[in-house]
C-alpha cells in the first residue's frame, strides 16, 4: 500500500507492506479521503515530526476487514477521530479530555495519509460513526474538527446571545464561528482576505475585513454598545492578533486560544489582572463532542460544502505547498 510520509522538504509517496489484522480487535479501513489539518501543516513546517512520519487523521474510510464486538460490518463508510480518553483519570473527570496521556497515547495507525488504516476496538467503540447518508465524503472530513470547535464553544461557557468575536476566518474560523451561531451566539467573524470575510457573510453571519485596525475596532463597539464583545475566539495563528483580542474585549470578557503563534508570545499579565480577563484554551475533542459535530454537519446547522480543494493522492506535497502559501483555504486529500 502507499503512505505519504514527511521527506526533508516534501511529502513524499512510499509504498510499504499491507496492513493486516492478524488476530488483533479492530478494524482495516480504505481511507476515501483525509482532510489536511492546520496541525498537519505545523508539525511539517516547524519540523516537529521526524522525516518517515505519516501525517493526517481527518478521515473518511471504508471498512474492508474487521473482528469487532461493535455493530460495524464489511463495507461500511465510516468517520472517526485519531485519540480516545481513558475517561477515569484526573485530566477527563476535570474535563481536560485532550490532557488524559492515554488520549496522547492513542491514534490511527500508520496516519490518515495512507491507503489503508488500522483502528483499534477502542477507536471503533468510542469514536468511530457511520457517514450519514446526506453527507459526502468531503464533508463527512469536517467530523473531527467541527467537534474540536464544538469543544470551544463548550469550554468558554457562554450565555446565550453572548457577543462574541472570531479572530481568522481560515476553515477552522468559519467552523468556529458556526458552531457559536448554532450555540445561540451573536457573532462576528473578521479577517485579512476579503475572501473569506464574503463567505461568513454568505453563511449569515456579520463579518468584517479587519486591515485597518481603527475602522474595525469602532465596528465592533458599535455592536457591542461601546463596550467590547464578550468573547474573543482566536483561530488566527497571527501574534499580532493577540493584542488586537486584547483590545476588542470588553472588561470581564474572555479569550478562547485556538491557534499556536510562531513566537510565542503571551497575554499581558496586568491585562489580564486589573480588567478581570479570563484567558482559556482548548485543543482536541472528546466523543460527545464529536457526536455533536455529526449532528451539526447532518442536520445542516453547519455548512462545509465548497470549503474545500481536492487533491488527488500522489498531489498531496502540492496541498501541503498550496496550503502554507494561503492559496487555499482547506485541502482534501482524495487517496481512494
Amino acid at each position: 500500500m502507499k503512505i505519504a510520509v514527511i521527506d526533508n522538504e516534501h511529502i513524499s509517496l512510499k509504498t510499504v507492506e499491507n496492513l493486516k489484522l492478524e488476530g488483533r480487535k479492530g478494524a482495516i479501513v480504505k481511507v476515501l479521503g483525509c482532510g489536511l489539518c492546520g496541525s498537519d501543516i505545523v508539525k511539517f513546517r516547524e519540523k516537529i515530526s521526524p522525516d518517515g512520519t505519516v501525517l493526517g487523521h481527518e478521515i473518511v474510510a471504508q471498512i474492508v476487514e474487521i473482528n469487532s464486538e461493535t455493530d460495524f460490518k464489511t463495507g461500511d463508510k465510516i468517520v472517526t477521530s485519531h485519540h480516545i480518553p481513558c475517561g477515569e483519570c484526573i485530566f477527563c473527570k476535570s474535563g481536560n479530555v485532550s490532557m488524559c496521556r492515554h488520549f496522547k497515547k492513542t491514534n490511527i495507525t500508520p496516519g490518515g495519509f495512507s491507503e489503508f488504516v488500522y483502528l483499534s476496538e477502542e477507536h471503533l467503540k468510542n469514536v468511530a460513526r457511520i457517514l450519514p447518508a446526506n453527507l459526502s465524503e468531503i464533508e463527512g472530513s469536517f467530523y473531527e474538527p467541527l467537534a474540536c470547535c464544538v469543544r470551544a464553544v463548550h469550554r468558554t461557557d457562554l450565555t446565550k446571545g453572548s457577543k462574541v468575536l472570531v479572530v481568522g476566518l481560515g476553515s477552522i474560523g468559519i467552523l468556529m464561528a458556526q458552531a457559536l451561531k448554532a450555540h445561540g451566539m451573536q457573532v462576528i467573524g473578521c479577517d485579512l482576505i476579503d475572501e473569506r470575510v464574503e463567505i461568513v457573510k454568505n453563511l449569515g453571519i456579520d463579518a468584517i475585513n479587519s486591515s485597518d485596525y481603527e475602522k474595525t475596532k469602532n465596528y465592533i463597539f458599535d455592536k457591542t454598545d461601546n463596550y467590547g464583545v464578550d468573547a474573543v475566539f482566536m483561530t488566527s495563528g497571527a501574534d499580532k492578533a493577540i493584542e488586537f483580542a486584547l483590545a476588542m474585549v470588553r472588561n470581564g470578557g474572555k479569550i478562547l486560544v485556538f491557534a499556536s503563534t510562531p513566537q510565542n508570545f503571551g497575554y499581558a499579565n496586568n491585562e489580564i489582572y486589573y480588567r478581570e480577563l479570563t484567558i482559556l484554551g482548548s485543543y482536541s475533542p472528546a466523543p460527545s463532542d464529536l457526536a455533536e459535530s455529526l449532528e451539526l454537519l447532518k442536520s445542516g446547522r453547519v455548512i462545509v460544502k465548497g470549503l474545500s480543494t481536492v487533491y488527488d493522492f500522489d498531489k498531496i506535497d502540492s496541498a501541503f505547498k498550496d496550503t502554507i502559501a494561503n492559496k487555499i483555504l482547506k485541502a482534501y486529500i482524495k487517496v481512494n
